[in-house]
C-alpha cells in the first residue's frame, strides 16, 4: 500500500466536509500530517465534547487548514467555497451519521444525506475546471448503504443497494445520487472536458478516540468506565465489522490519489473493512474494551435488544476490490485498535491535556513514522 505520509499530498488542496465531526476531525489531523492545505466545511461539532475541540482544531488549527462554519445545504454558500478553493480532492463527510437518530428525525436525515450529497457534487460541477485541472471526489456513504439480508458472507460492490431504517435507506440513496452525477456529469468517455473522477466509500463500524456520540457502543462504555458506572450493552449477540478510524480515512485517501493519477479505472463504489477475523458481535467487543480499560470497567450484558427499532444483527463486508486494486488493507487486528481506543478514552478520563498530540502520535504510529 503506497504510504499516504509519503510527500504525495503535501500543498494539495483538500476540501473535507464533515471536518468538525469524528472522523472528519481524525481526517485534519491526518492531513495535517501529511502537509495538505485543507478547507474544513461544517457545522458545529456533533457532540460535548468532541475531538475537534479536545485537539483544538478550531481554536488552533494546523497549518494550512481553514474552518468554515456553514451548511451544506445552503448551495450558494457551498458553491462559492468550491470555487474559492478550487480543491483537487474532495472528502464529503458531512451526514447525519446514526441509525437510531434516523428514526426520531427521517426527514432531516433524509435532507442531509442525500440533499446535501447532490449540493456537494453540484457545488463541484459548477466549480469548472482548467483544462489542466484535475478533481477527485470520494462520497463516503456506509456499509449499511447495501439491502441487508442478514447474509454470513460480505456484501460486494456490486450487490443490490437498500435499507431498512431511514439512516441506511439515505445512505442508499446517497449512493444513488452519486451515481446519477458520475453518469450524468462526470462520465468517462468526456474525462477531457471535465476532468472529474467520483467514487463512493463504504466503511464498517470504525472506533477510535474522540467519538461521543450517543448510543453508541464504545463511546458509551467509555462515558460510563469514566464515572465509575457500569457499561448497558444493546444488543450484544449483533455482528458488525470493527475497524480503527484511522483504516478507513487513509484508505479514502489512498483511494483519491489513485484517482488523481490514473483516473476513471479507480471510479465507482468501494468497500474498506476489516478482515473477518475482526467481524465479531457486540458483545465481545464490549469484552474486550472493558478487558484492556481495566479496573472499574463493568458491564451489563442483559439489556433489551430492540425498543421497538430495527437494527440489522448481521453485516460484513467483502473487500476483495480494495486488496486487489488499490492493493489496500488493514493495519491493525481488532485488538490493536481496541488498546488503541482504550488508551486514548482512558487518557480523556484521567485529563490529559494535549490529545492533539497524543492522537497524532497515534498516526505516527500506525504508518510507522
Amino acid at each position: 500500500m503506497q504510504h499516504i505520509l509519503d510527500g504525495f499530498y503535501r500543498g494539495r488542496r483538500v476540501l473535507v466536509t464533515g471536518h468538525t465531526g469524528f472522523k472528519g476531525a481524525w481526517l485534519c489531523l491526518l492531513l495535517a500530517r501529511a502537509g495538505a492545505k485543507v478547507l474544513g466545511y461544517s457545522l458545529d461539532p456533533p457532540s460535548s465534547p468532541s475531538l475537534f475541540d479536545l485537539a483544538r482544531l478550531g481554536e488552533n488549527p494546523p497549518e494550512g487548514q481553514i474552518n468554515l462554519h456553514a451548511d451544506i445545504l445552503d448551495l450558494p454558500i457551498l458553491t462559492r467555497a468550491v470555487t474559492e478553493f478550487a480543491p483537487e480532492i474532495v472528502i464529503h463527510m458531512a451526514a447525519q451519521s446514526l441509525v437510531r437518530p434516523s428514526y426520531a428525525d427521517p426527514a432531516a436525515t433524509f435532507a442531509v444525506n442525500v440533499q446535501g450529497t447532490a449540493h456537494v457534487l453540484e457545488a463541484c460541477r459548477r466549480a469548472a475546471l482548467k483544462p489542466e485541472q484535475r478533481r477527485a471526489i470520494v462520497v463516503v456513504t456506509s456499509d449499511k448503504c447495501y439491502e441487508n439480508r442478514e447474509w454470513v458472507h460480505g456484501y460486494r460492490e456490486t450487490d443490490r443497494l437498500g435499507g431498512h431504517d431511514p439512516y441506511s435507506a439515505s445512505k442508499a440513496c446517497a449512493e444513488i445520487t452519486a451515481g446519477s452525477f458520475a453518469k450524468s456529469f462526470f462520465p468517462a468517455e468526456s474525462f477531457a472536458s471535465h476532468g472529474t473522477v467520483l467514487a463512493t466509500a463504504r466503511a464498517g463500524n470504525v472506533i477510535g478516540g474522540g467519538d461521543f456520540a450517543t448510543d453508541r457502543l464504545v463511546p458509551d462504555m467509555a462515558r460510563a468506565f469514566a464515572k465509575g458506572e457500569a457499561a448497558h450493552i444493546r444488543r450484544p449477540a449483533a455482528v458488525r465489522p470493527w475497524q480503527h478510524v484511522l483504516e478507513p480515512i487513509s484508505a479514502y485517501l489512498l483511494l483519491a490519489r489513485r484517482m488523481l493519477e490514473q483516473g476513471h479505472g479507480f471510479a465507482g463504489g468501494w468497500n474498506f473493512g476489516p478482515s473477518s477475523r475482526d467481524v465479531r458481535t457486540v458483545g465481545e467487543v464490549a469484552s474486550r474494551f472493558a478487558e484492556f480499560w481495566g479496573a472499574g470497567a463493568r458491564l451489563n450484558l442483559n439489556q433489551s435488544s430492540e425498543n421497538g427499532l430495527h437494527e440489522a444483527g448481521l453485516l460484513t463486508l467483502d473487500c476483495a476490490k480494495a486488496h486487489i486494486l488499490l492493493g489496500w488493507r488493514p493495519r491493525l487486528d481488532l485488538d490493536a485498535a481496541l488498546i488503541w481506543t482504550s488508551g486514548w478514552y482512558r487518557a480523556w478520563s484521567e485529563g490529559k491535556t494535549d490529545l492533539r498530540a497524543f492522537s497524532c502520535t497515534r498516526i505516527d504510529d500506525f504508518f510507522g513514522e
